[in-house]
């Protein structure tokens, strides 16, 4: 696991450490110490803690003028035990509300597994967005994980789409491709 970098072909285009509207302005990360763990893993020092036992993210793109931000997570989603829904809300999405942004691409290739509890959290995310025409998109849960979260309905809050060629793509490329998507799907 140590191994699994956040994607970053795009770190030429946007730094989220160096941004002053990220949550994670001025946040340091030691190359050289790994400290993260995913089930005892150490996991690569780039990922981000947002307070989640088993769940980091990093921000790879951010467009407060066009209103989008591309997440990509690694480790386990549990809501169940861990309430990482509501610790991702509060801690990180709230922020990018305020900020203007309400279209969220999260990728989730690397999210190992999902533990369902309630919905309350997905369904205040999408009231806080939807008055702007905003979403969120699951892209590339593993079969298994997209799966959980159709299960416990969360499909009625969050969309899925694969897209196993999202790195070819530059981020407002894969925004556009993602949003036309998401535009015929409502109609």
């Amino acid at each position: 696991m140590q191994d699994i970098e956040p994607y970053y072909n795009w770190r030429h285009l946007y730094v989220p450490e160096e941004d002053e509207l990220s949550p994670f302005y001025g946040s340091e990360h030691n190359e050289f110490a790994y400290s993260q763990t995913v089930y005892n893993y150490y996991i690569h020092p780039q990922w981000d803690d947002f307070g989640a036992q088993n769940l980091y993210l990093k921000v790879l793109y951010a467009d407060y003028q066009l209103n989008f931000a591309v997440i990509e997570l690694i480790g386990e989603w549990n809501d169940c035990i861990e309430n990482d829904i509501m610790t991702l809300k509060r801690e990180v999405i709230d922020d990018m509300i305020a900020k203007g942004i309400y279209k969220f691409i999260l990728i989730g290739e690397n999210v190992l597994n999902f533990h369902s509890s309630d919905d309350c959290y997905y369904e205040e995310w999408i009231e806080d967005i939807r008055d702007e025409g905003g979403w969120v998109v699951l892209l590339n849960l593993p079969e298994h994980t997209a799966q959980e979260f159709r299960s416990a309905h969360l499909d009625h809050f969050v969309n899925f789409l694969d897209n196993d060629r999202w790195r070819t793509y530059l981020p407002h490329h894969l925004f556009n491709l993602v949003d036309n998507w998401m535009l015929r799907r409502l109609q």
